[in-house]
């Protein structure tokens, strides 16, 4: 697979990276290691996880993964968001329900939009110094390592950043090798703020992009870039599927139906590759034979050009896609 500069971080990685929000939700802990192997076997060298992700277990679990592969995966993880206080809670009744739910995905699926909701932290950080760096170490001993290839600031807007303590201290980590960069994991619409406010901050920017977004000059921090498809990527299809005359010559045009959803899936997840060629992109699935799909999808290079040719029509006729952003 093709690989990149992870940033100011020192290591090379790959472009496709895993997130690991869904392991250790509804999934266990072997299912899940099963889930990271299957991208690892895939090509995939770049997870990224969060302290909240998974009930809080997820740091865990991709731990005892990195110790399966030393030295052979580049790592994000982050500073802003806490695990619930109740985490531990849905654990254990996720222990005691799995056998039950197993085979009824119905009811597994609404318990595990039960268990998000309930697990919500309302409580807000205060980005500073000393609270980002009991995180890290927090993270430090799940993740079972001395040294985090990049390090986030989670979900923080530029008002929440008034310690210059913090700064320092993000500076000092990488000084010591703790740290091999640092940057903001946030939401599109808090970006524009950031750079213009607290640019020392935004070594690396991470947040959504897809098709319906605009284009991104390649100069600036480095970028990593997630949701290519999520909702996106259904509003577009059903969409299409209901403009009939619209998704025939749209179709024409790239030379691919694109009222068969995989088709479409796979160009919208090429043409965030394609048009952002200097960033990570970021995807996640619990199906193996999904993450193959993906691989494949990046290496296939016949899908460059209709993936550029849709990007260019869904900009150029946006108006035409009744889709809310």
């Amino acid at each position: 697979m093709e690989q990149i500069a992870l940033g100011t971080s020192g290591r090379q990685t790959t472009r496709l990276g895993f997130g690991c929000g869904n392991i250790m939700g509804a999934t266990g802990r072997r299912d899940s290691l099963k889930l990271l192997e299957s991208a690892y076997e895939a090509g995939i060298r770049h997870f990224d996880v969060a302290p909240r992700y998974g009930y809080g277990e997820a740091e865990s679990c991709l731990g005892e993964f990195l110790q399966r592969h030393p030295g052979q995966i580049t790592i994000t993880t982050k500073y802003g968001i806490f695990p619930a206080k109740q985490a531990p809670l849905i654990t254990i009744g996720r222990q005691i329900a799995g056998p039950i739910v197993k085979n009824l995905p119905g009811l597994k699926q609404r318990l595990a939009q039960m268990a998000k909701a309930t697990t919500r932290n309302k409580e807000r950080p205060t980005f500073t110094a000393a609270e980002a760096l009991a995180s890290l170490d927090h993270s430090l001993a799940a993740l079972r390592t001395d040294h985090i290839d990049l390090w986030l600031l989670h979900e923080v807007t530029a008002s929440d950043l008034q310690d210059d303590a913090l700064l320092h201290l993000l500076g000092d980590l990488v000084k010591q090798g703790t740290i091999g960069s640092f940057g903001i994991g946030s939401s599109a619409d808090k970006v524009p703020a950031l750079l213009a406010e607290r640019p020392d901050y935004c070594c690396t920017l991470q947040y959504e992009w897809s098709i319906l977004d605009a284009p991104i000059e390649p100069s600036g921090p480095f970028r990593i870039h997630h949701r290519a498809l999520t909702n996106h990527f259904h509003a577009i299809h059903a969409a299409l599927v209901k403009n009939k005359p619209l998704c025939e010559r749209w179709s024409r045009e790239v030379n691919a139906n694109l009222s068969d959803a995989g088709t479409l899936a796979r160009l919208m997840l090429k043409a965030s590759l394609v048009r952002n060629p200097a960033s990570i992109v970021l995807f996640s699935s619990k199906n193996p034979k999904h993450i193959q799909a993906n691989i494949d999808t990046a290496a296939d290079t016949t899908l460059e050009t209709p993936a550029r040719q849709l990007y260019d029509l869904v900009q150029a006729e946006r108006d035409q896609l009744p889709i809310k952003t």
